[in-house]
């Protein structure tokens, strides 16, 4: 299956951008008459035929619109810190849309180390993910959020809340898969190196986040992200059957 990513309206025939292009004709080596899959990243899947191989205009006919592709039965948000290495950020978030994901935070919290996000790089490593893991979905990216704004702004809007620290405000808190309930809404915070502060956590727990535990050993910001991610795709049995 080959998974192309149109941002116009997916009806009829229409052309690809150069960058899709060239990647259909040079890198798949695509032919008129081949088929492949279109989506919008809004979870809508097409399937369409080459008309013309133009290596810079490559043009496409819509066949039909699949309506039983499968898609994560839950959101996920994770509010993770902003790293000092931004390489490091970025190599969470391409694990985290191939994994899946909802949507992603990059939290300014007092012990972050502030660095400069690209968000149209970020945009392109999403599509590009999304594409390689066959997801019809592209995740939302929210860059350089301060902390108490985010845990405000969002303390309504899932039914699952959790922050994962390894202070001792509260002591031995829970595993994360003893307290998750599958297919609900989640959101799941992950501090910077050197942990959130106790401030932090404490106005994470005002506003009804459970404090959990990724495991007896200290993490790396954006390696404990994508295990909380994974463990909550585990945790939700999800699989997918092309």
């Amino acid at each position: 299956m080959h998974l192309f990513y149109i941002t116009e309206k997916i009806s009829g025939i229409l052309q690809f951008s150069e960058e899709e292009s060239r990647h259909c004709t040079k890198v798949l080596r695509l032919k008129v008459g081949d088929e492949l899959h279109l989506t919008d990243g809004k979870g809508n899947l097409y399937k369409g035929k080459i008309l013309d191989n133009n290596s810079k205009a490559c043009q496409i006919e819509v066949l039909e619109q699949i309506d039983d592709y499968p898609q994560l039965p839950y959101k996920l948000h994770i509010g993770v810190s902003s790293t000092k290495n931004g390489e490091r950020l970025e190599w969470f978030i391409e694990k985290a849309v191939e994994i899946g994901i909802t949507e992603i935070t990059a939290l300014m919290c007092e012990r972050s180390k502030h660095i400069s996000v690209k968000p149209d790089r970020i945009q392109r490593l999403m599509i590009s993910a999304m594409k390689q893991s066959l997801r019809i979905v592209l995740p939302t990216f929210n860059s350089s959020t301060p902390f108490a704004d985010f845990i405000q702004k969002t303390q309504n809007h899932y039914p699952q809340k959790y922050i994962a620290y390894c202070g001792e405000l509260t002591q031995n808190p829970p595993l994360l898969q003893t307290i998750y309930q599958p297919h609900q809404d989640t959101l799941v915070l992950i501090g910077p190196e050197g942990d959130f502060s106790p401030k932090e956590i404490q106005q994470s727990l005002n506003y009804g986040f459970v404090p959990v535990s990724l495991g007896m050993f200290r993490l790396r910001t954006e390696t404990a992200a994508v295990l909380a991610c994974s463990a909550v795709q585990l945790l939700n049995g999800y699989a997918r059957n092309l």
